[in-house]
């Protein structure tokens, strides 16, 4: 089974983004470190548009994603961010290797 990349658009709401950016970071961080399926995760800051932040996430396969959905470190990053973003949409990819 192919690895699966996503980039996803976070939509933060004004004046959130300095808030949500570390919490997001740490996300990250857990999932990397917890989740063995996850690859790669970076959190991207657009120059010109403080209302978004980006993410490239990189995982095993199909599974590793529906795992890294349900594991601890979403539910937690869910809880300690809400209210601060009003929707995340994401692009699934198939990386060109």
């Amino acid at each position: 089974m192919p690895k699966l990349a996503l980039i996803a658009t976070i939509d933060v709401v004004e004046g959130q983004r300095d808030r949500l950016l570390p919490l997001l970071r740490a996300h990250g961080a857990r999932s990397l470190k917890d989740e063995p399926g996850t690859l790669q995760f970076e959190a991207l800051v657009p120059r010109e548009d403080d209302t978004k932040l980006l993410v490239y996430e990189v995982f095993r396969d199909d599974a590793a994603f529906e795992e890294h959905q349900n594991a601890a470190s979403i539910a937690r990053f869910r809880k300690e961010t809400d209210g601060m973003f009003e929707k995340i949409y994401a692009t699934r990819c198939t990386p060109a290797e």
